[in-house]
């Protein structure tokens, strides 16, 4: 009796561990804050305006919808916020972006003050270093990864590898799993998933993005540096939110 008795406890011990549910499509909300205060705290008398008049944190909601090929990333719910609305055309609050996981590609449409840019080129690759932290982000545990993008701008990321797709808010891509987490501190921006929906997502929920003058990353990079050549530091800053 006791023998079998073992048995049936190895047996479902074996069942538990093979329990787990992977996700495989989806959509997923993701909370995008930007330090303002921050942001904009070397500037003197214009640091000293933004204090007094902007809110600390721009608040924004993106969908990242999802299969274990192909993703869709653009802007969700709006915000209702005074303040906030003076900074609805603030950098990369409309960037859309497709990503094809299998082709290694990217569609992206990005608003660059007047001029509506359609970018497609390879996604960028990402040389992540895996760390030992790990958190919980929507319910599922992550672990936290490192890269450094543009060269200089330090990136931190949590992802789970109970989402089957590789890939995250924006551009961001590399890691065995769904990236649900990024801080950028140098850009004093986070984005952090708040729930996902799980749904049986078709070709038709994953739109590229088809309007916008034509470009690639590196044309569109050139562009905007010597658009904001005499911009100081905040030509880098938006050069940052329309490129990751």
């Amino acid at each position: 009796m006791k023998n079998i008795i073992l048995t049936f406890i190895i047996i479902a011990t074996g069942l538990t561990s093979f329990s787990q549910k992977f996700v495989s499509s989806g959509k997923i909300e993701f909370e995008r804050k930007v330090n303002l205060h921050k942001l904009y705290d070397y500037e003197g008398t214009w640091g000293d305006y933004i204090k007094k008049n902007a809110p600390q944190f721009l608040t924004s909601y993106f969908d990242l919808t999802f299969r274990e090929d192909k993703s869709v990333y653009k802007p969700g719910r709006e915000v209702t916020d005074i303040k906030a609305n003076n900074w609805k055309n603030f950098p990369g609050s409309e960037n859309t972006v497709f990503n094809d996981y299998t082709s290694a590609s990217f569609t992206s449409s990005k608003q660059v003050f007047e001029q509506l840019f359609l970018i497609q080129d390879t996604m960028p690759k990402m040389k992540w270093k895996l760390a030992a932290e790990t958190r919980k982000i929507a319910g599922f545990l992550c672990r936290r990864a490192e890269t450094i993008i543009m060269d200089s701008v330090y990136v931190v990321a949590f992802y789970t590898d109970e989402i089957l797709a590789t890939g995250g808010p924006e551009s961001f891509n590399g890691l065995p799993g769904m990236i649900l987490g990024i801080a950028i501190p140098r850009m004093h921006v986070t984005l952090f998933a708040t729930k996902l929906e799980l749904m049986d997502v078709k070709e038709t929920d994953l739109k590229l993005p088809a309007k916008g003058k034509k470009t690639n990353l590196a044309n569109l990079k050139t562009t905007l540096q010597s658009s904001m050549k005499n911009w100081g530091k905040e030509a880098n800053r938006n050069i940052w939110f329309l490129t990751i």
